[in-house]
C-alpha cells in the first residue's frame, strides 16, 4: 500500500445520504461475497471489517457535512471488536476500494527549555487521527434527491378558523365509519372460520 497523504483540518469531507450509505453498504457485501475463496468460512472481508464499516457509516459519518474521523478506540467500541482487528478491517476496507483514508495533524505550541535553560516555545506536529471518505458505487447519482428527501403535503399547514369545526365532524363521521367497517370484518372472520372448521 502506498503512504497516505496527511492533512491540517478535518480532511477530505464526501457527504452522503442514507441512500448513499447504503448503496456503500451494500457493494462491500457484494464485494464480500464475490471474493470469496472455495472453502473459506467466511467472506474475503470478514464479519469483523463490515461491522467496521457500519460503526464508520452509520454512527460516525455526518451525512451533511461529510465529516468522518473517529479514534480507532470509539471504531472498536462501536463496532464490538478489539483495536488491532479495526486498523486491519481498514486495510481491508481500503483495498476493496470501499473507502480512502488521510492522517489528520495538526500543529501544537508547546513550552520548553533552550540549550542555555531558558523556557522558550516551540511548534510541534501531530497526528490526531484519520479522515475516512467512502466511495459511492453509484456517483451520478450524489446530486439527484431521493424521493425521502422531499417534503409530503403542503407547505403551508395551516388550517383556517372556520374549517376547523367541519374538519372535526368529518373526523368523527370517519370514526364511526371505521368501527363499523372494523366490526363487520371481525364477524367475516368469525364466519369464514366457522366454516372452515365446518367442513
Amino acid at each position: 500500500m502506498s503512504r497516505c497523504e496527511k492533512v491540517f483540518g478535518p480532511g477530505r469531507q464526501i457527504p452522503l445520504d442514507r441512500n448513499a450509505k447504503a448503496r456503500v453498504a451494500a457493494y462491500a457485501k457484494a464485494w464480500d461475497r464475490r471474493h470469496r475463496q472455495p472453502g473459506q468460512r467466511g467472506g474475503a472481508l470478514g464479519r469483523a471489517a463490515l461491522d467496521v464499516l457500519g460503526a464508520l457509516l452509520w454512527a460516525f459519518h455526518n451525512a451533511r457535512s461529510g465529516c468522518c474521523f473517529p479514534s480507532y478506540e470509539r471504531i472498536a467500541e462501536r463496532a464490538g471488536c478489539a483495536r488491532s482487528t479495526v486498523a486491519e478491517a481498514i486495510k481491508v476496507l481500503e483495498l476493496a476500494g470501499v473507502l480512502t483514508w488521510q492522517n489528520r495533524i495538526a500543529r501544537i505550541r508547546e513550552r520548553c527549555a533552550d540549550l542555555f535553560g531558558r523556557d522558550g516555545w516551540r511548534w510541534r506536529v501531530i497526528r490526531t487521527s484519520n479522515a475516512y471518505s467512502f466511495r459511492d458505487p453509484q456517483p451520478q447519482l450524489a446530486g439527484i434527491p431521493c424521493k425521502s428527501d422531499q417534503r409530503t403535503g403542503t407547505q403551508n399547514q395551516e388550517i383556517p378558523g372556520y374549517l376547523r369545526p367541519v374538519l372535526r365532524q368529518r373526523t368523527e363521521a370517519q370514526l364511526t365509519a371505521d368501527i363499523d367497517r372494523n366490526a363487520f370484518a371481525s364477524r367475516d372472520r368469525q364466519l369464514m372460520a366457522l366454516k372452515a372448521a365446518m367442513a
